[in-house]
């Protein structure tokens, strides 16, 4: 950590470069289209809330069905009725998903995935304040909503982002690995709490056509 923390001082004035270069090569993707509240499938009732950032929400395909909610429900709905809700925003930090919470519709959920961390770590959020305020996100999913059980989807390979020139993919690929390593430890200390590891290999190939948000086979994943 020490070597990273000299080598972002001595390359800070090209990483400033590089991140607004980064912001205006963007291409802005539109969310994608369908319900982010309803019922599906048959059996048992189960009570599922998908909370976070654009990863979350499904930017970088064109339809809910192929984004992360509409891949879990798929899969759960053979087995329960799925009364779902998906409270995500673009650039949500995990602070502003604190936030969302206040805003859902349900009280109680017996199933939370969360997924946030890339926009901490891009917005330059510190680790320890990124893990105290993760700590108070998963406190308040079990003890206020009454979640009984809460799946942490782990940090993608930020340094596999093919829209990040280097230096600036190398530096953030470190701080986002860093990231998930912690939050993989807190989420092993929890009851009621696992974590879900992300590796599947980033390119072009399977990433949406800006080269940062998942593309469709990775949510399948």
């Amino acid at each position: 950590m020490f070597l990273d923390l000299i080598a972002r001082a001595l390359l800070l004035p090209v990483l400033l470069g590089q991140a607004l270069y980064v912001r205006f090569r963007v291409v802005k993707l539109a969310e994608p289209v369908g319900v982010r509240r309803g019922v599906v499938g048959d059996g048992p009732q189960l009570r599922l809330l998908i909370l976070g950032d654009s990863s979350a929400l499904g930017v970088g395909v064109l339809h809910q069905d192929l984004a992360l909610l509409g891949q879990v429900t798929a899969r759960l709905a053979p087995h329960a009725r799925v009364s779902f809700e998906l409270a995500a925003k673009s650039g949500a930090k995990t602070e502003d998903a604190l936030g969302l919470l206040k805003d859902l519709h349900h009280a109680h959920y017996d199933i939370a995935i969360t997924a946030l961390g890339v926009n901490d770590v891009t917005k330059g959020i510190s680790l320890r304040k990124w893990l105290r305020l993760q700590t108070a996100l998963l406190d308040q999913l079990a003890q206020q909503s009454g979640t009984r059980q809460i799946i942490v989807s782990g940090l993608p390979p930020v340094g596999q982002f093919p829209l990040l020139p280097n230096p600036l993919r190398w530096v953030l690929g470190r701080q986002s690995a860093r990231f998930d390593r912690h939050l993989h430890a807190v989420v092993a200390g929890r009851p009621n709490c696992a974590s879900v590891t992300i590796d599947l290999g980033l390119d072009k190939g399977n990433m949406a056509a800006d080269g940062f948000h998942p593309g469709a086979s990775v949510y399948a994943a």
